[in-house]
């Protein structure tokens, strides 16, 4: 397989207007829930990266006719709740964390049985925390090794609901069990230590299926009626502007305005991180799209000092913390992360990978179970390896912004799980970026 490296320059102030791709975690929850629609559903502004497109292909081979996605759009002809097939063998979901779990609890609820698998890393990533809840339910469902994929789901077709406290704060566990809800007898409640993303709610909400949510409570009771299909326009993703608003903050003299990008209060940790360290980031022409708000931002560069970051603002900021990382390394003073071993256990161990790379390029950084801190100094230019981490790559890219010499990071090709179109846009911003294919 082609290796895809990328090799950044420091080159003049970031300039420009763009449109970042859309919201990686409402373009698979509009799939899924368009699928269990009635009727067809349009979805406009689809990021078709990776691992949506893992999601779309898996609905497919579930029975799901769609036309698309060209262009964003996706036209998905939906089967109802209970309209799914058995699919002729594994569905096979790449790098997809968020597919196989947010499948997880679809399929449980379901009356055939189902293989989930995918790529080296997403087999190393732990399944159990979902599986777990789910058996609660009712459900048949095993996972290998040490709680990693594969996953075996026998559907019984008869889940029962469940009042459930996660452990820890995590939204794909919490829409996970709330899918497996959908179709379970009795009312499925879900209690959070602290909130996380609400993008299911939201548009389960806004597809016609009664959700109540009351401070970290969620609740749904099972077979309350059909999901309506309809129109649903999907935001630009915040966890892809996180690298532009970094970018633009550290390199000086840019000015960097981002248009329509979701600004969903369960996601905006990270401008408030950012702002914290002294970022200036303005939102205007605020709005909203099929339940979800949506802003223009402006960021302009301005010097950054270290921070302890809040607890409360780690869930809210949790994928976004390698570009915060580096705005960390180019800041004056320590930056001081606890809370948040959530990081462990992503596409790669992000603590462990982010510290050894930024130690690579001279920066001072302690490691902690749950965190880092970070002690901004001069960059210098290196070579990184991002662990095929796709967050990670792009973070390092960043990097090379405001080091001393060439940053070299090796094994991009995941970038196109999340921003496929993350080279041509930051070229356009003034990126010196060059790609390089072994």
């Amino acid at each position: 397989m082609t290796r895809i490296d990328y090799r950044v320059r420091a080159a003049g102030p970031l300039q420009g207007t763009i449109r970042v791709p859309g919201d990686k975690s409402i373009s698979h929850r509009a799939v899924i829930l368009a699928a269990l629609a009635e009727g067809q559903s349009v979805v406009s502004g689809l990021l078709e990266g990776e691992d949506v497109l893992g999601t779309v292909g898996a609905l497919r081979a579930l029975g799901v006719a769609m036309t698309g996605p060209e262009g964003g759009r996706l036209t998905v002809q939906g089967v109802g709740l209970r309209g799914l097939q058995a699919p002729s063998g594994p569905l096979d979901l790449g790098n997809s964390g968020t597919s196989m779990r947010l499948l997880a609890g679809l399929l449980s609820a379901q009356s055939f049985a189902t293989r989930l698998v995918g790529d080296e890393s997403l087999m190393k990533r732990p399944m159990e925390r979902v599986a777990a809840p789910l058996r609660l339910m009712g459900a048949d469902i095993t996972t290998g090794p040490n709680g990693r994929p594969p996953l075996v789901i026998r559907g019984t077709g008869a889940l029962t609901a469940i009042r459930y406290a996660l452990p820890v704060a995590s939204a794909q566990v919490k829409s996970a069990i709330l899918l497996a809800g959908l179709t379970a007898r009795g009312s499925t409640e879900v209690i959070e230590p602290a909130p996380s993303r609400d993008h299911t709610e939201r548009m389960l909400a806004g597809f016609g299926y009664p959700v109540t949510r009351a401070g970290r409570e969620v609740r749904l009771t099972g077979n309350a009626g059909a999901l309506r299909a309809g129109a649903w326009e999907v935001p630009g993703d915040l966890s892809s502007a996180a690298f532009f608003l970094v970018a633009a903050s550290i390199r000086r003299g840019s000015r960097v305005v981002l248009t329509r990008v979701g600004m969903n209060p369960t996601r905006t940790g990270v401008i408030a991180i950012l702002r914290a360290m002294g970022a200036q980031i303005d939102v205007h022409g605020e709005t909203h799209v099929s339940g979800e708000p949506v802003a223009d931002l402006t960021v302009s560069a301005q010097p950054l000092r270290g921070v302890v970051i809040p607890p409360e603002l780690v869930p809210l900021a949790i994928d976004e913390f390698p570009a915060i990382f580096v705005a960390a390394a180019c800041a004056q003073g320590t930056t001081i992360l606890h809370g948040a071993a959530e990081l462990r256990v992503k596409e790669s161990d992000r603590l462990l990978v982010m510290a050894r790379g930024l130690r690579a390029l001279g920066v001072t950084v302690e490691e902690y179970p749950d965190g880092l801190a970070i002690t901004g100094s001069p960059v210098r230019g290196g070579v990184i390896d991002s662990g095929g981490d796709h967050r990670i790559a792009m973070a390092f890219a960043v990097a090379g912004l405001c080091a001393d010499g060439p940053v070299v990071v090796r094994d991009c090709r995941n970038v196109a799980t999340s921003f496929p179109g993350f080279v041509e846009d930051a070229r356009a911003l003034g990126f010196d970026l060059t790609v390089e294919t072994s």
